[in-house]
């Protein structure tokens, strides 16, 4: 029992409730007050290595949810498989929680190889994925602000995939891809607060992402949005520290092997 039953179906939940906590998760980073202290980069900073205004940013982020909602529709159309009744039988917590777990490698591992051969592939870069390293210095709202080519292949196919290959239900796929999207606004944030939850338990955070954005970084942490895995395997992984400016805030320094 969940609290739409009745209200909404698991697959009109699955399509827009990732889009609406998208928002709400990232328009919260975006009204919260300056916090100097707990910054990864200073605002003027931002404001001026950033090379595309907030308007286009979001006007790109839309389009590619546009993209995604249309996609997700389709994937439950093909995919219902409801009962006489007009129901979906729900496995137990542990069989989702492990479709949950299932769901993330897969993701990762898509992502993982995707992006990195974006950024390989020179072609590829200077047309596609060089739009989502506009975002310098990245910040909440602009998680997914991407080439629309690159929403739909590396998001938007790899949800899918995750979807498919780990059997979850429409309703089981609302918890997972509500909390990829929150994971994936938080490494984007900005920001490292105390208690942060996603910080704390992911190694994969917005300190590790955030030197993929950098100059130094863009050949090294390719993983997202869960694990680390992939880069610690294949050589691409790039530890860091965190360092207390004198003006406030931390400076995120790449640690080389």
């Amino acid at each position: 029992m969940v609290f739409w039953e009745g209200y909404v179906s698991d697959e009109l939940m699955g399509t827009f409730a990732p889009i609406v906590v998208y928002w709400l998760y990232g328009g919260m980073y975006q009204l919260l007050p300056p916090l100097h202290r707990y910054r990864l980069h200073t605002r003027k900073e931002a404001e001026e290595r950033n090379l595309v205004p907030l308007s286009s940013v979001v006007r790109g982020v839309l389009l590619q949810q546009l993209v995604q909602a249309i996609v997700a529709s389709i994937l439950f159309l093909v995919t219902a498989n409801e009962s006489p009744t007009g129901t979906v039988a729900q496995p137990s917590i542990l069989v989702q929680l492990l479709q949950i777990i299932i769901a993330m490698i897969v993701m990762d591992t898509w992502q993982y190889f995707v992006h990195r051969y974006m950024h390989q592939n020179k072609f590829l870069y200077r047309h596609i994925h060089s739009q989502h390293h506009r975002l310098v210095v990245p910040y909440a709202i602009g998680a997914l602000y991407n080439h629309p080519l690159e929403g739909l292949l590396l998001d938007t196919f790899g949800g899918a995939l995750s979807f498919l290959i780990s059997g979850m239900t429409a309703r089981t796929s609302v918890a997972f891809f509500c909390f990829a999207v929150m994971k994936t606004v938080d490494d984007h944030c900005g920001l490292w607060l105390p208690g942060n939850i996603f910080q704390m338990l992911f190694q994969n955070n917005t300190a590790y992402h955030d030197i993929h954005h950098q100059s130094q970084g863009t050949k090294f942490n390719y993983s997202q949005p869960f694990f680390s895995i992939w880069d610690k395997i294949l050589g691409t992984h790039m530890p860091y520290s965190l360092v207390t400016r004198l003006e406030g805030g931390f400076e995120v320094r790449p640690l080389k092997d």
